[in-house]
C-alpha cells in the first residue's frame, strides 16, 4: 500500500529564508525583458489555486495537496511589504481549478473541482470581504464547471469555458451583483478549458487552453466585444499550453508557465500580447518550468504562488516568487 505524502510546511520566514534560497539568482534570460527574483514561502505546498489582490494584499485561495486533499478551503493572506502570509476565514468549500476575480474590493471565487483528476465539477459562486472576512453564497453557476477562467467587465463577471465531470464547454456565462443572476451570452468558438481570459480596453480576450488531453493545447486568441455582442480572432499567442495563469501587467495581456510541453513536461515561457500593436512579445523566461499557481500584481510587481514545476501534481512547491520590469 502507498504511502500518502503529506505536505510539506515551511515554518520559517525572515532570515532563515536566505537559507532556503541560497543559489536562487535572479533570472534574466538573453534578449529577454522582466526580472525574476524569489519573495517568500507559503506555509504549505499546494497546486492548482487562485490569488487575487485587494487592496495591497494578496489572497491565496483553494486548490489541493499533491495525492492527499483536493478540495482544500484555505484563505491565506500575503503580505508583499513583509512577505509574511496569515490565515483568513476559510471558503465555506474548497475546490481546486477555481476561476476567481476582484469586483468593488471583494473577491468572487467560481466553480471549480472537489475531487481529483477534474471530478467532482461545482457551481458555486462565493464572494469574500476581506474588509470584515467574511464570506458569502451566491447564485450557482447555470452548468457546473472547473478550469473555468473569468473577468470583470463593466461591473460584471464574464465565466468562460471550463468542464463539466466528462466533456468540455464553450459557455459564456455573465453574472450581474446588482440582481445576484446569470444569464447566456454567445459562446466561445470551441470548448477548451485551462485557458487564461483577460479584460483590457473594453474587450475580453481569452488565451490558450486545451480541448481535450494535455497534450491537445492550443495558442487560439478569442477577442470578445460587448459593443457587437460577438467573438473575433486575435493573434495565435507563440507558445501553445495550457494551464497557464495570466495577468494585465504593464499594458500586457502575460500567459506565464503552463502544461504540455514536449516530453510531458511545463513550461517556463513568459509571453506577453500587446493590444495597442497587435503582437506578442517574449518576456524573461521562469528559471523552471511551472503550472498551477497563483498570480496577481501589488504595485510595480508581480507574484507568482505555489504551484507545480510538474505536470499534474508532481514536484510542487510553496515559492513565491517576484516579477518586475526594474
Amino acid at each position: 500500500m502507498r504511502r500518502k505524502r503529506r505536505p510539506v510546511i515551511v515554518c520559517a520566514l525572515g532570515m532563515s529564508l536566505c537559507g532556503l534560497l541560497v543559489g536562487w539568482a535572479h533570472a534574466q534570460a538573453p534578449g529577454g525583458q522582466g526580472t525574476w527574483a524569489p519573495k517568500s514561502m507559503l506555509s504549505a505546498t499546494r497546486s492548482e489555486i487562485v490569488a487575487r489582490a485587494v487592496n495591497g494584499k494578496i489572497y491565496v485561495l483553494g486548490g489541493n495537496y499533491a495525492r492527499t486533499k483536493y478540495d482544500l478551503a484555505v484563505n491565506e493572506e500575503f503580505d508583499p511589504a513583509t512577505g509574511q502570509s496569515r490565515e483568513r476565514a476559510p471558503m465555506p468549500t474548497g475546490g481546486n481549478h477555481l476561476g476567481a476575480v476582484v469586483l468593488d474590493n471583494k473577491i468572487y471565487v467560481i466553480g471549480g473541482f472537489a475531487r481529483e483528476g477534474h471530478k467532482g465539477a461545482t457551481t458555486n459562486l462565493y464572494e469574500y470581504d476581506p474588509a470584515t472576512d467574511k464570506w458569502r453564497t451566491l447564485a450557482p453557476l447555470p452548468v457546473p464547471r472547473g478550469s473555468i477562467s473569468a473577468v470583470v467587465l463593466d461591473g460584471k463577471i464574464h465565466a468562460f469555458g471550463g468542464r463539466n465531470d466528462t466533456e468540455m464547454t464553450a459557455l459564456h456565462d455573465v453574472y450581474d451583483p446588482a440582481t445576484n443572476s446569470w444569464s447566456a451570452a454567445p459562446p466561445m468558438s470551441k470548448g477548451r478549458d485551462h485557458m487564461a481570459a483577460f479584460s483590457y480596453g473594453g474587450k475580453i480576450h481569452v488565451i490558450g487552453g486545451r480541448f481535450g488531453a494535455t497534450s491537445d493545447k492550443t495558442g487560439l486568441h478569442e477577442i470578445f466585444d460587448p459593443a457587437s455582442n460577438s467573438w473575433s480572432l486575435g493573434p495565435p499567442m507563440p507558445t501553445p499550453r495550457s494551464g497557464g495563469t495570466g495577468i494585465v501587467f504593464n499594458d500586457l495581456l502575460i500567459v506565464i508557465g503552463g502544461e504540455g510541453a514536449e516530453g510531458g513536461g511545463t513550461f517556463n515561457q513568459v509571453e506577453g500580447y500587446d493590444p495597442k500593436s497587435g503582437k506578442w512579445v517574449t518576456l524573461t523566461s521562469m528559471p523552471t518550468g511551472r503550472h498551477a499557481f497563483g498570480l496577481d500584481a501589488v504595485g510595480s510587481t508581480m507574484y507568482l504562488f505555489a504551484g507545480a514545476r510538474g505536470p499534474g501534481g508532481r514536484e510542487e512547491t510553496p515559492e513565491v516568487l517576484g516579477f518586475s520590469f526594474r
